[in-house]
């Protein structure tokens, strides 16, 4: 597989938003989850997703509490709140616009 590509600044709390979409995960969950999603391609940083964790929560889009893992060790297990979840639908649009306005740039047929 080719090298992991890196997060572009600005998607990763979106990415991370997502993930917890899907239920309550600990940190090391939500990126098992983003690198099983993205094939490996993406090259996640540990301490840039627990900022990220933490500013989401700091934000008030996801709320945190201790738990167990299936290990029986303790973790903060993170998980969506009603405007994380709005914020995730907004951003998500926003996202598929700009990446279809991307796609048509970079795929137009060349002028001659």
């Amino acid at each position: 597989m080719p090298d992991a590509l890196a997060v572009v600044k600005g998607t990763l709390d979106v990415l991370v938003l997502r993930a917890l979409g899907w239920g309550p995960m600990h940190g090391f969950q939500v990126a098992a989850w983003l690198e099983s999603r993205s094939g490996g391609a993406l090259a996640l940083d540990d301490s840039g997703l627990y900022q990220s964790l933490y500013r989401l929560e700091g934000r008030g889009l996801i709320a945190a509490e201790w738990g167990l893992t299936e290990n029986n060790r303790k973790a903060r297990y993170y998980r969506l709140t009603p405007s994380g979840r709005a914020q995730l639908k907004r951003e998500t649009a926003s996202w598929l616009r700009y990446a279809q306005a991307v796609t048509q740039i970079l795929t137009a047929p060349a002028e001659a």
